[in-house]
């Protein structure tokens, strides 16, 4: 069994990994810690655990997990897990970090788009972007794992196939996101104050999305250039999911089934990645509470742009999902293991 810990386990993506890993036939949850509810009972911060979980949440202390724990999930805020992971926690433990703060190749540029210092840039060379079904050997030779943010996840996963095979024009795509409320955390904010979001839909951080770089650098490799993106989020008074419609000039004119070839080429034996019958597009309700991608795509002949739309849960393959994915990789189990969930309907 793996002994597993979480740090930051009382947010919606620590909920959601204390959720899938204790129905993992693999995996053991050895430490939860929370700075907000240290000493209380995890299943009186979240009933739906009465009776199947009745740890309590620690103070945080890295080095003695690290001494403890095969395997660390960090949930915690960004600016925060580069303070506390450095090469000696690393020779004793496996992390995930499911925050940004290894994300980024670029020191400087995780410093402009986050506003905050890094404190541990000599291990950005070695955390490996994890992003399951593109990184997947490397994933399962490191010790630290960059788990891709949400947004993120959606958007590369629509059109990486597409920049490999140099298939549309690099500085053409424009990303259109929207996510549920989930996506922006459990700590109170007036935006997302039920009477200031319900029955409302807004655009949010335009032009200016820290997800943006992230996007572009993973885009950029799969290119083999720079790639730029016009990229915007919008806010949908919904729990959980996302859904991406992204748009791009086609460099050729290719039709449904040559494009349909290539996607097969890069997912067709990808189990969390469904490719969707022509005419049908992805919807949220099809993939709450699962690890599914799901993928469609339609080719406007009069504009010469293709149109791809994408869809996870927000708080499950973009997040906790895709962490617990890329455990299982690293330690050499069966990716399915803990994650093959029918998608719940209706929620």
């Amino acid at each position: 069994m793996i002994k597993a810990g979480i740090a930051g386990v009382t947010g919606y993506v620590g909920e959601e990994l204390a959720r899938i890993l204790l129905q993992h036939p693999q995996a053991d949850i050895k430490a939860i810690t929370s700075k907000t509810y240290a000493e209380q009972n995890y299943n009186d911060i979240y009933s739906n655990f009465n009776g199947l979980f009745m740890a309590s949440c620690q103070e945080e202390n890295i080095a003695k997990m690290a001494k403890e724990l095969d395997i660390i999930f960090l949930a915690l805020p960004h600016g925060i897990a580069s303070k506390k992971i450095n090469k000696n926690i690393l020779e004793k433990v496996k992390v995930i970090d499911l925050g940004a703060d290894y994300r980024l190749c670029c020191q400087d540029t995780y410093e402009q788009w986050y506003n905050t210092e890094h404190f541990s840039p000599e291990l950005l060379e070695e955390a490996v972007y994890g992003l399951s079904e593109i990184k997947r050997e490397a994933v399962k030779n490191t010790r630290l794992v960059a788990n891709p943010g949400c947004y993120t996840t959606c958007s590369i996963l629509s059109l990486y196939p597409l920049l490999k095979e140099d298939l549309i024009s690099k500085n053409s795509i424009i990303i259109d996101a929207k996510s549920g409320v989930s996506g922006a955390g459990r700590s109170l904010n007036l935006s997302t104050h039920y009477t200031e979001c319900n029955e409302s839909l807004k655009a949010y951080k335009i032009s200016s999305h820290r997800h943006t770089p992230e996007i572009e650098q993973e885009l950029s490799i799969a290119a083999g250039t720079d790639v730029s993106i016009t990229f915007t989020p919008h806010l949908i008074p919904m729990n959980r999911g996302l859904l991406t419609t992204s748009y791009a000039v086609l460099n050729e004119n290719l039709s449904y089934n040559d494009i349909l070839e290539v996607y097969k080429k890069y997912y067709g034996k990808e189990f969390f990645v469904r490719i969707l019958k022509e005419g049908i597009f992805p919807e949220t309700r099809w993939v709450k509470g699962s690890n599914f991608f799901d993928l469609g795509f339609t080719i406007d002949e009069r504009t010469g742009r293709i149109i791809i739309i994408g869809c996870i849960d927000n708080l499950v393959k973009g997040a906790a999902g895709q962490a617990v994915q890329n455990m299982n990789i690293m330690f050499g189990l069966d990716e399915k293991s803990g994650l093959s969930q029918v998608p719940l309907f209706p929620a």
